[in-house]
């Protein structure tokens, strides 16, 4: 099966590029970061905060089931214990409660568990922060997808509003800032680019364009290692 792992910061686009390029492969696409969202989202709905008590954080994902599955046009659902929350998970509260359970080891274990399987049933393209590093680091292909802060923020702004929610551009870039130095700060499995992965900075680039690099990459790549 080949494994594309699509690794970056938050908000440079990754999961809706990566569900493009799945698609015109005819690949699974696998956005690990909606699980962190998810397991997030299930703490801070029983009340428990994070940041300051990740022991009964990492306890009640232990018992959490959080599941992937796929709607007819192939987008992606996430749901958490048999509850379809995709809706749910994409707000700033969910999104620094995913970077702040995303550095407890047992939680990770966990979901990273789930993630080499669904890589063990068919071509997939996953996207995430350690997937080139930790959890595919034999991956066909490794992309490393960034963008400054406050091209990501202004992206990830716009699409909270377009979905009806309140924030402001200082709130979102305050959030990106935020995850980005958690994510590359822990110390189990941080965002950092693969030896061996290609770097893609979006800055300026439009949507079509970077989707058509990427595919670009992904078939040069295989087709090097297929000699």
């Amino acid at each position: 099966m080949i494994k594309v792992a699509i690794d970056g910061p938050s908000g440079a686009g990754k999961s809706t590029v990566s569900k493009a390029v799945a698609k015109e492969l005819g690949y699974i696409y696998v956005d690990t970061g909606a699980m962190y969202r998810a397991a997030a989202l299930g703490c801070i709905c029983g009340e428990i905060d994070i940041s300051t008590n990740p022991d009964a954080a990492a306890e009640m994902v232990s018992y959490m089931n959080i599941d992937i599955k796929y709607g007819e046009d192939g987008t992606q659902l996430i749901y958490l214990d048999k509850e379809n929350v995709t809706d749910f998970i994409r707000t700033p509260e969910v999104s620094i409660g995913a970077s702040d359970i995303s550095k407890i080891p047992a939680v990770r274990l966990k979901l990273v568990d789930i993630q080499r399987k669904l890589g063990e049933k068919s071509n997939v393209i996953m996207d995430g922060r350690d997937i080139g590093t930790y959890v595919f680091p034999d991956a066909d292909v490794k992309i490393f997808l960034t963008a400054s802060p406050e091209e990501r923020a202004r992206r990830r702004h716009k699409e909270l509003l377009e979905k009806g929610q309140n924030v402001t551009f200082e709130e979102v870039l305050e959030d990106m800032r935020y995850r980005d130095k958690n994510d590359s700060t822990r110390a189990f499995a941080p965002l950092v680019p693969a030896e061996d992965s290609i770097m893609l900075e979006t800055d300026g680039i439009c949507f079509e364009d970077t989707v058509k690099k990427v595919l670009e990459i992904i078939n040069e790549r295989l087709e090097k290692n297929a000699l």
